[in-house]
């Protein structure tokens, strides 16, 4: 058996498809854009392409988007200042703040400071809170990508037995929240695993669906895993590759080659929950509009 490949690509376009829709919708209603604003401080050469990447993408939706760059240099007082007068701005309904900020900024404090409902990332208190006791306003943009790569590709994790690797509060906790919650595309038994589990194979090959979101290749070897597994690899990780013109390639966090004749359908790196990143995140912001209102 060779695992079917959920393309994450394929199914990002149609959520931005809808979400180019909303959009539509909303600027007939209103005669304004769904609004999202970018913060760059410093002059990071990855966080510049992430943060061109979905400035694109806005404006491919139908999207107004507002860029916002700092110096390197920036105090907390000017970061916290620019945040304060987006929340006010009425244009503005999603504000992302791009990660990692210089080490002379507190980023939990930035964060906080961006208003609940502007909190398109939803990393603030109150949206992690709302997510947990399942009435989200927004759920963070790589686990709820990850929801819709499941259920879209036919997956729906509803009975099944989930095991997620990884804790981190962007990915493994907040994916755990949202499947385990009584609720369509989730209503999962839901365990987690991370650096501290014992064993973690006597896990991982109870499985149905696995998330595998470590930060590190071969977490998951094909001996980890039972046939049939449909397997979410959240990873995303640099490799030597002398044949490769950059003299690397991109693998996740799974050992791709091995398991992918036991699983029943993965995730591809590069391909798979990364473009569901940026797709929930614009989804996130046409809610964020909506509900603002006018």
């Amino acid at each position: 058996m060779t695992a079917t490949l959920i393309d994450g690509t394929a199914i990002a376009a149609k959520v931005r498809a809808q979400v180019a829709t909303d959009a539509a919708a909303y600027f007939a209603g209103t005669g304004k854009k769904p609004g999202l604003a970018t913060v760059l401080v410093g002059d990071n050469a990855g966080s510049q392409s992430y943060v061109k990447s979905k400035r694109k993408a806005c404006a491919e939706a139908g999207m107004e988007s507002f860029g916002f760059e700092l110096p390197k240099t920036a105090t907390q007082e000017e970061v916290e200042s620019l945040v304060a007068r987006l929340n006010a701005d009425p244009n503005v309904h999603g504000i992302l703040v791009q990660l990692p900020l210089p080490k002379q900024v507190d980023e939990n404090k930035v964060l906080l400071a961006i208003t609940p409902r502007k909190d398109v990332d939803a990393f603030h208190p109150v949206n992690v809170g709302k997510l947990l006791i399942g009435e989200p306003d927004f759920m963070p943009c790589t686990p709820a990508g990850i929801q819709q790569l499941l259920v879209r590709s036919g997956n729906d994790p509803d009975g099944k037995h989930v095991v997620v690797c990884g804790r981190s509060n962007i990915v493994g906790k907040p994916v755990a929240a949202i499947l385990v919650q009584k609720a369509k595309g989730a209503n999962a038994t839901v365990t987690i695993c991370h650096t501290g589990t014992k064993d973690m194979a006597a896990f991982t090959r109870q499985a149905d669906i696995l998330v595998v979101a470590s930060g590190r290749p071969n977490t998951v070897t094909a001996d980890m895993v039972k046939p049939g597994v449909v397997i979410i690899d959240v990873g995303v990780n640099r490799i030597e590759d002398a044949t490769k013109k950059s003299g690397f390639r991109l693998v996740g966090d799974v050992d791709f080659d091995g398991v992918k004749e036991k699983a029943a359908a993965i995730t591809p790196v590069p391909g798979g929950v990364g473009p569901m990143t940026i797709a929930m995140l614009l989804a996130n912001t046409a809610k964020a509009a909506k509900l603002a209102g006018k």
